[in-house]
Formats: C-alpha cells, structure tokens, sequence
C-alpha cells in the first residue's frame, strides 16, 4: 500500500519489543488531547498502557521500514471495532490512516457489517476525518460523555 506521496505503508504484528515504541507513539500521537482531559500523569499512563498492550491484537504501521503508528482491529460477527489507529506526528497528514481505514470500510462492505470506533470529544481532528470517511456519531459515553462512538454502516443498509 502506497501512501499520498507514493511511499510503501505496510503492517506487522506487534511484539513484545514494540512495547515501547507503543507507548512513546500513544503520548506524542494522543497526549495533547489525554492532558486535556485528564491531564497527563506519567505514572498513570504508563500503569495503563501495561494493562492495555495487547501485541497479539496490535499491528505496528510501517513506512519505508520505519516505524511509523499502530492500529488495533476487532472483527467481531457483527461489526469490525476499530479500537485504536495512532500515527507518530511527523506522519499524520499522509493519507496513511485515511488509506488503512479504507481498507477496513472495503472488508466491512464485502462482509455487509459496519465499522465501529471510538473518539475523544477533544479531537477534532480526527472526528473531521471519520465523518470525512462517511462514520456518524451514534451516541456519546464515558464519564462526563468524553467519547464519540461512531459508525459507518454498510452501503447496502
């Protein structure tokens, strides 16, 4: 797969030795809006993403070799739950999270299920891109309704 510029994305499997990477990615891609929420407390979210990182269920983005975001994908009989797309910063803007949710909306489309995911109130950003990509807000959850959840259905309904 080719982002905007013409550079090869690809996808592997997440390992144990991508625990960090993980992490440094989840605070430099999502810590601005964390802080804004929550406020960023290092020990706090070290402690979560110990709990959370899932290498099994994780694929680390790459990009002309380089480690470049993370995406987390459950496929569940009745829908496809996107649980996390992260890209490093210097990345964003490429078309590479644009491309990779495609890719999901076309498997959905094929299977005749929606996409399903979840995005914090505070980032606009990527709430732009979703509804870009056709998702609608389906309700809002999470203490103080701090989460859109957002759904794209297939053509055919």
């Amino acid at each position: 797969m080719l982002d905007a510029a013409g550079e090869n994305v690809g996808l592997r499997q997440a390992d144990d030795a991508d625990k960090e990477f993980c992490y440094r990615l989840h605070k430099a891609a999502l810590g601005d809006y964390v802080a804004a929420i929550w406020g960023w407390d290092e020990r706090a979210q070290r402690d979560w993403h110990e709990r959370l990182f899932d290498p099994g269920n994780w694929q680390i983005i790459t990009m002309g070799g380089a480690d470049v975001g993370m995406i987390s994908v459950d496929r569940r009989p009745e829908e496809i739950y996107l649980g996390r797309i992260e890209i490093l910063p210097e990345y964003q803007g490429r078309g590479i999270g644009t491309r990779l949710i495609g890719d999901l909306l076309d498997e959905a489309e094929r299977r005749g299920v929606p996409v399903v995911l979840d995005v914090l109130v505070v980032n606009r950003r990527a709430y732009a891109l979703y509804e870009r990509l056709g998702f609608r807000e389906a309700g809002r959850h999470g203490d103080g309704y701090i989460k859109i959840r957002m759904r794209r259905e297939p053509s055919g309904r």
